[in-house]
């Protein structure tokens, strides 16, 4: 038995769209972080970081993007949601640790300056500073995918369920993404998923409005 918990719009989305990809059969649980629900005492049970996703495994809990998706991606080899070269699995790993720690910090910043800095004008230089960082990491992510279809190898993994989540947050802090040509034509083909489009539905996901 597999329960998802997560909330809408955050980087939750990519276990959600890993969990779809699968097949696997799951019950979902939204946890609003804008009502602090991660917070709640039942749900520190789950996470005591507060934070999603969580994932629960038959009692027992996995958290972090990267670690769930991975998990998802062994568990269910069907669907064959990492390359089959152990290299490119590999890379797979290596670009969802990337864009856990190096991509949602660097937006993180432009959101939540409070948690990197006190006063008012640190806080400014937080935000700016992360405009600049996380603009530049969504370039790099186009640049990844010149000549290329997905993210890793020759077909969709769940680097790509991952991915998605930055060209969302950048459509809906109003970045100039469609200018990244590589990017927003991929961003084109993940629409085209039936698993994918479920969850950006179910999550009312800025890119399907």
């Amino acid at each position: 038995m597999l329960t998802l918990y997560f909330s809408p719009g955050a980087c939750s989305m990519a276990s959600h769209i890993g969990l779809e990809e699968s097949d696997a059969p799951y019950t979902e649980k939204p946890t609003l972080l804008g009502k602090q629900e991660q917070k709640a005492e039942a749900y520190l049970k789950i996470n005591p970081r507060g934070k999603v996703p969580a994932l629960e495994v038959d009692g027992r809990v996995i958290t972090e993007n990267t670690a769930i998706l991975t998990y998802i991606a062994r568990q269910y080899p069907s669907a064959k949601l990492l390359p089959d070269d152990p290299v490119e699995a590999a890379q797979c790993i290596e670009t969802m640790a990337w864009l856990s720690n190096i991509v949602h910090p660097s937006y993180q910043r432009t959101m939540r300056p409070e948690r990197f800095a006190d006063s008012d004008a640190a806080k400014a230089e937080v935000v700016a500073a992360g405009k600049k960082s996380f603009w530049a990491n969504l370039q790099e992510i186009d640049g990844m995918l010149a000549g290329r279809e997905w993210i890793v190898g020759n077909r969709f993994s769940v680097a790509d369920a991952y991915a998605l989540v930055f060209y969302g947050w950048g459509t809906r802090s109003e970045y100039p993404v469609k200018e990244l040509k590589n990017y927003t034509a991929w961003q084109d083909r993940m629409l085209k998923r039936p698993a994918v489009m479920k969850v950006l539905q179910s999550e009312q996901n800025v890119l399907v409005k």
